[in-house]
């Protein structure tokens, strides 16, 4: 009786998850947004409430991080009831695409394996899948301008909506620690699992396709850098690209350029992720550059950046992970070169 009642459960889970699918790309991501966030809101108690929705121009809005922090902005899961998470959760899926959501709540998942492979870490242990904030920046109307923040540790997720229409994504960070589950430490995350895969593999195809000529320009360093740039800033840095232009890639070589961007950008919803990929085409594909530093292979640190005139992609995999195993530790973002937070670089 158990198993029908299960399998019931999952079947009305399923069915509910595709209409709101659905709905989210027939409304349009940020009247989905809206729709979604004010719903939320109505969910919490006053307290909660002070905490969760905040004016759009205060400080918080801006600030940001992805590593454990042991405060943030925002409501946190563990404070919510089950319907309050239910509408957290429908909140986070209108912010991203199904594959986007996948990844997502896996990085989520994954912070029971690290609570119990540095469980008996110094200074405590900060690791828990509901340590997720979730902040409304302004009153989430069709009309109006407002800011959504969802974060912990490995995800940043902001959005600027104005008139119904999302003006701002960034900045954009998935991280996972392990980047490949090496073993079946925990049930949390079974031996193989790899939440960030094509982000990595997609990269080392493109290196190893390169000749090298091609290998002399986009190899900029021989050592990864320790940390993506800029984090925890409000801004990108501006420094000029540096690499290999993808106009002097061959034909099969940009082609897997343009799958290894599709993949950040296909993490957000459709309608998102095709005004990316335009603003890119419009600037000119040929003026992204592609930089390599470090190892040309996994296990040993490495880096690469994609930049072009709209836009940068930076990702680092030098940290060994929680069970010790070498440059196995990922961590990416996206970020707008016209401003991230809808706020123009001066």
């Amino acid at each position: 009786m158990k198993r029908v009642i299960s399998l019931v459960l999952m079947l009305v889970i399923a069915l509910s998850a595709t209409a709101a699918w659905s709905y989210y790309k027939l409304a349009g991501s940020g009247e989905a947004m809206a729709d979604a966030a004010g719903k939320f809101l109505g969910t919490l108690s006053p307290d909660q409430r002070a905490k969760a929705e905040l004016a759009y121009d205060v400080p918080q809005r801006t600030d940001w991080h992805f590593i454990p922090k042991p405060t943030r902005k925002g409501v946190q899961i563990r404070e919510m009831t089950p319907d309050q998470r239910t509408a957290a959760l429908a909140l986070l899926k209108t912010t991203l695409s199904e594959v986007g959501y996948g990844k997502a709540t896996k990085i989520m998942e994954l912070e029971n394996l690290l609570k119990e492979l540095e469980k008996n870490k110094v200074g405590g242990n900060i690791r828990d899948p509901e340590r997720y904030f979730f902040t409304v920046f302004g009153k989430p109307t069709a009309e109006g301008k407002w800011g959504l923040s969802i974060e912990g540790h490995h995800l940043s997720l902001n959005f600027v909506v104005d008139k119904g229409h999302v003006v701002s994504s960034t900045p954009t960070v998935f991280a996972t620690n392990p980047a490949v589950v090496m073993d079946d430490y925990h049930p949390a995350a079974k031996k193989g699992t790899r939440v960030l895969a094509k982000e990595e593999t997609l990269a080392f195809d493109l290196l190893a396709s390169l000749t090298a000529d091609q290998r002399k320009v986009a190899i900029i360093a021989e050592k990864a850098p320790e940390e993506v740039r800029n984090a925890g800033q409000p801004q990108p840095p501006t420094d000029a690209p540096v690499g290999l232009a993808a106009n002097k890639l061959r034909d099969k070589q940009q082609a897997i350029l343009r799958a290894l961007i599709d993949e950040y950008a296909g993490c957000l919803p459709a309608d998102v992720a095709k005004e990316r990929l335009e603003a890119i085409e419009k600037a000119g594909i040929g003026e992204v550059h592609f930089a390599w530093a470090g190892a040309d292979k996994p296990g040993i640190g490495h880096y690469y950046r994609l930049q072009g005139p709209t836009f940068l992609i930076e990702f680092v995999n030098v940290q060994p992970d929680a069970a010790g195993n070498p440059a196995n530790h990922i961590h990416s973002i996206w970020r707008d070169m016209a401003g991230d937070f809808a706020i123009a670089i001066k």
